[in-house]
This record gives structure tokens, C-alpha cells and sequence, in this order.
């Protein structure tokens, strides 16, 4: 099949909203830690969702991965460890330097890392992107990307400014810069591991699409092995809540302390002070929602990358840009952004305008070079 990367394009685009979403259903969840829903919801995405779709849409999946040289199934998973720790160390950048410069870090970094690396760890980056026409627009792409990052966090701090003495306390009270840039160096470089795993395990694509499996779903056998090692990561860490907080009883309706903090690996615990039921089929429900959205992200990641041609490493670009695009537009539904001032609204709407022209100009050199 010709790549087709406007199509592509689209792909990211399902992929970013989808990543934007998933924790939009998590807000339903009602009397269970976060380590409790988050392991819920994390079963489905990095476990059960990766291996049912890849064994409905990859042929003979096992005797593909059985083929497969060993470090194209190790390093997919080691990788996918690292990313793991990229996604807990996110929410430590957020308690540290603010949402508004948190993210433009971890994000901005994130985007670099991971479109930059494979290309230069394969020893092409010259030939695809330094010595062609069409590389040179996808490196203008990946700077409009930047830009539009760098814009929608300084619209952030803008409105964290108007913020009252006591709403910046809350929402930044443990402020610390030179700890902040640390921990978000480390999040935006482990975070971009999930592209690295995706390229080392490009022998497993191959073997796939040998086996006859359509050229859409090559990429569906790699996602089990990268997400099975956030699964690992994701599992220690809330195992370890779990323990701490005696809160396993809450998966079958007892009522227990509430973790408040373990996105961030916090140890706050606060009392849980609601007398009525836990909602169990809700929250397994909603749970398992989350999950297939924060799969879907990915699955939709592989599509569009197979539609990319030979800049497929862009791919991560687009779907960083993406998930920012619709993450920006579940802020303004939540009203996030309602005491904002006109001047602060245009300036994140400029931001998002920016990102949406960058997935146009990363789609248009990925066409040239098709």
C-alpha cells in the first residue's frame, strides 16, 4: 500500500484526541485512591486492550513474536519501562514548576527526544531530514510545533498570573525551580522512550507484514511489548501505594483512606469522610473506558505512523502536537479558561492555530517524499 501521510495525519489526530480524553472518565470515579483506578484502568490499556487487538488484526501473532530476534522483543520492553517512569515523574514537574511551565518543558522535550533520536540513533538523520527538500519542511514543522508548545504554556502562566494569593499557593505551593527543571528533564527524555521502543521494534513490523498482516496493523504486535513494560513500572509504583495505603479492599467496595496524590508519587493520604456506597460496576466501568482511550491513543499512533512513508519518526511530533490541541480544547469545555481574559484566551487559541498548521506542514514533506 502507497503511504498516504495526509491520511496519516488524520490517524494522530484520533490518537491525540483520544490521549487528550482518557482521563475524562477517571473524574467520574468516586471512593477509590488513584492508585486503585489507575491500575484499574491500566490493566485494560496495557494489557488486555494491546493483546486483543492485536490478535484479532495480526496474523499468527504468536509465531510472529516467537521469530522475532530477542533484542527486538527486549528493548521494546525496557523502553517501554523507561516511558513508564517518564509518565510518574509528570506529575512531580507539575507540583514543582506549575502546570503552564511543566508542561511546555516535558512536552517541548518529549517532542525533540523523540522525533530527533531514532533518525540519529540509526545513523539517517542527515540523509532524511538535512539533505532533501521535504526533510527541511518536516524539520520547520517540528520547530512550528515548539513554537505553538511555547505559546499555549506562556497563555498558561498568563492566566496562573491572574490567579489570587491563595490560588497560586494552592496550585503551585511547592514551587522549586531548580528541582522542577531536574525532574522535568527527566520526565520529557523518559517519556520519549515509548518512540524509541516503537523503532527498536521494527523487526517485529516486518515480520508481521511477511505473515500477511494488512500494513495498518504491523505496529499492533510492538504495542504489546512497549505497553506491557509501562505495565511493569505502572504496577510497582501502585502495588507499593496499595501496601502503604491498605487500599486493595476499596476494589470490592470497602471503604478505606484516599490517596490524593499518586499521579505525582506523593504520600499525602487524606481521611475518606463519605458514608455512602462505592459504585463498584461504575468505576470498573469508567475504568475500563479510560483504559481503551489511553490504548487508542497509541493504536491510532500506529496507523498514522504506517502512513508516514520514510519520515515515519515524525509521527511523534504530530501526535505530541495533537494531544495538546485537544487537551487545550477539554480545558475550555471544563471552563478552565473561563476567568481568563480575552487577550489570554486569543493568545492559547494562537498556540493551538500554530500546532494544527505544524501537523499540515509535517503532513505536506512527509507527502513530497512519499
Amino acid at each position: 500500500m502507497t503511504p498516504n501521510p495526509l491520511l496519516g495525519v488524520g490517524f494522530h489526530w484520533l490518537g491525540g484526541l483520544a490521549s487528550a480524553s482518557f482521563y475524562v472518565p477517571y473524574r467520574g470515579v468516586k471512593r477509590w485512591s488513584w492508585e486503585i483506578y489507575w491500575l484499574t484502568g491500566g490493566i485494560v490499556s496495557w494489557l488486555i486492550a494491546p493483546w486483543l487487538f492485536a490478535a484479532l488484526q495480526t496474523e499468527d501473532l504468536l509465531g510472529v513474536l516467537a521469530a522475532a530476534p530477542r533484542r527486538a522483543i527486549l528493548w521494546p520492553i525496557v523502553f517501554g519501562m523507561l516511558w513508564g517512569f517518564g509518565g510518574l515523574t509528570y506529575g512531580l514537574t507539575m507540583r514543582y514548576l506549575g502546570l503552564s511551565l511543566g508542561m511546555a518543558v516535558v512536552l517541548g522535550l518529549c517532542t525533540v527526544f523523540g522525533t530527533l533520536i531514532p533518525p540519529l540513533f540509526q545513523g539517517d538523520f542527515a540523509a532524511k531530514l538535512l539533505d532533501t527538500t521535504s526533510g527541511l519542511i518536516v524539520l520547520l514543522g517540528l520547530g512550528v510545533t515548539l513554537l505553538g508548545i511555547v505559546v499555549v504554556a506562556l497563555a498558561g502562566a498568563r492566566k496562573d498570573a491572574a490567579l489570587s494569593v491563595e490560588a497560586k499557593r494552592a496550585a503551585v505551593a511547592e514551587f522549586d525551580f531548580r528541582k522542577g527543571i531536574g525532574v522535568a528533564i527527566f520526565s520529557g527524555i523518559m517519556s520519549s522512550c515509548f518512540a524509541f521502543g516503537l523503532a527498536a521494534g521494527e523487526p517485529v513490523r516486518v515480520l508481521s507484514a511477511a505473515a500477511g498482516t494488512g500494513p495498518l496493523w504491523t505496529g499492533l504486535p510492538v504495542l504489546c511489548l512497549v505497553m506491557f513494560g509501562g505495565l511493569v513500572t505502572n504496577g510497582i509504583w501502585c502495588t507499593i501505594l496499595i501496601a502503604r495505603n491498605r487500599s486493595a479492599g476499596q476494589w470490592i467496595g470497602r471503604a478505606s483512606r484516599i490517596s490524593n496524590a499518586g499521579s505525582d508519587i506523593g504520600t499525602d493520604v487524606a481521611p475518606d469522610v463519605d458514608g455512602g456506597r462505592t459504585p463498584l460496576v461504575a468505576n470498573f466501568l469508567l475504568c475500563a473506558v479510560a483504559g481503551l482511550a489511553w490504548y487508542f491513543q497509541f493504536f491510532f499512533y500506529t496507523m498514522g505512523e504506517s502512513q508516514m512513508g520514510r519520515f515515519g519518526f515524525s509521527s511523534w511530533t504530530l501526535h505530541m502536537a495533537s494531544i495538546i490541541i485537544f487537551g487545550t480544547l477539554w480545558g475550555f469545555a471544563f471552563r478552565e479558561w473561563r476567568d481568563a481574559a480575552p487577550r489570554v484566551r486569543a493568545t492559547v487559541w494562537g498556540g493551538v492555530a500554530l500546532l494544527v498548521l505544524a501537523t499540515v506542514i509535517i503532513g505536506y514533506g512527509n507527502r513530497l517524499a512519499a
